[in-house]
């Protein structure tokens, strides 16, 4: 039986999973466990633009309060960083950590030429490329693309979603993505499956289905194997939501033995047009309280040093609040940097100048990729320039 490959894609629920998966899985045949020190990012993306002005608050900010009189942060409730700036009410743990020097945050973010879009504006951070400059990989892709030139296979990277985002995609090298381990144990299991490898004429069929075919035997052998790997260190109580079961993932294979430098999730959407106060601390309280069952988890296995959570937006709000009580998109915003290994703690960089606007927007002071180039080269450990396609001067905050 011959089987296309649209076909194929079609009848099979592993598609996106079998393609993927294989590249990761033969690592671990690889012997020893992944030794101390080991570094690990782990990217915090909030999609659909995060009001920033609304998360660190610049309460004795006049012109915050008469620019935002509906959905301003009162002084009495945000918590207190600085005598200058305050945290959003419902990040009550990222409070907490820093204070204990274990958060920094980095003001006015963004980029020259910032596009509002949001499917561009993410395409930019996720490519790391100028607002004119449409790039068809991502930054994390071309790290793979220069640490594997010589691996038979990719994997450092992996993206806790059905789907890879263009961040992960490279040249020559992906990385993967899937949900949960124990339904892609089930689903390798399935008969189905064994049926189609069963069927397939190796000897006739073309090219494309015969890796198809490949990848998905590959993958049917070692889903039993990436479940196990996924039990073997227990993890702690998180909070049963989606961001909350994705780190729990993320953090039974930071403590197994499996050799990944770089995990990637999502939470969203934060387009808050409308009733902005209720949304947004809604998923500020999923972000805390999943933050602190993993960070828990991290120190408890004395990983929290060798882990760097990096937050990030595609962009900002507008300063002014909108007739809805919402906010609409804007351009700068602020980033997240949570590790028991940071340089530099607290506030990095002056507030947002509420007093020097453009169109409404914040301007930016300092280019995200010069945060990408810090991470590159400071924590893992690699090139930024030959990655990022320029050179852009790191920071120092680890």
């Amino acid at each position: 039986m011959l089987i296309k490959r649209r076909s194929f894609i079609k009848g099979t629920g592993l598609a996106t999973a079998s393609l993927l998966m294989p590249r990761f899985l033969h690592a671990f045949d690889a012997d020893g466990k992944v030794p101390p020190g080991n570094k690990v990012l782990v990217v915090l993306q909030l999609s659909g633009g995060n009001d920033g002005l609304n998360t660190v608050i610049p309460y004795r900010n006049d012109i915050y309060y008469k620019s935002r009189p509906g959905i301003a942060i009162a002084k009495e409730k945000a918590i207190r960083l600085t005598d200058e700036a305050g945290l959003h009410p419902s990040l009550s743990f990222l409070g907490q950590l820093f204070a204990e020097g274990e958060m920094s945050i980095l003001n006015n973010v963004g980029y020259p030429e910032p596009d509002r879009s949001h499917f561009r504006s993410m395409d930019i951070w996720q490519s790391a490329s100028g607002a004119k400059e449409y790039l068809e990989t991502g930054w994390l892709g071309r790290l793979l693309d220069e640490q594997c030139k010589n691996c038979e296979h990719s994997t450092q990277a992996i993206e806790i979603d059905d789907m890879l985002s263009l961040a992960l995609k490279g040249k020559s090298k992906n990385g993967f993505a899937f949900k949960d381990p124990r339904k892609l144990y089930q689903a390798g299991r399935s008969p189905f499956l064994q049926d189609l490898l069963n069927a397939h004429d190796q000897e006739h069929a073309e090219h494309t289905v015969s890796y198809l075919y490949k990848t998905l035997a590959d993958t049917k052998k070692s889903t039993a194997y990436i479940y196990e790997h996924s039990q073997q260190v227990a993890t702690g109580v998180y909070p049963n939501h989606e961001l909350g079961r994705n780190l729990k993932t993320v953090a039974s294979l930071i403590l197994s033995d499996i050799n990944t430098n770089v995990y990637y999730v999502s939470i969203g959407s934060f387009d808050t047009h409308v009733g902005q106060d209720v949304q947004q601390s809604r998923l500020f309280g999923q972000i805390n309280d999943a933050l602190q069952a993993f960070v828990s988890d991290l120190k408890k296995n004395n990983r929290f040093e060798d882990v760097l959570i990096m937050s990030f937006s595609e962009f900002g709000r507008r300063v002014a609040q909108n007739a809805s009580r919402g906010t609409d998109h804007g351009s700068a915003n602020n980033m997240f940097f949570i590790s028991g290994g940071l340089k530099q703690k607290g506030l990095l960089n002056e507030l947002d100048d509420l007093t020097s606007l453009k169109l409404g927007d914040l301007q930016y002071k300092i280019d995200f990729r010069r945060v990408y180039a810090t991470v590159l080269e400071n924590w893992l450990k690699v090139k930024a320039e030959p990655i990022l396609g320029n050179a852009f001067e790191p920071l120092r905050f680890v």
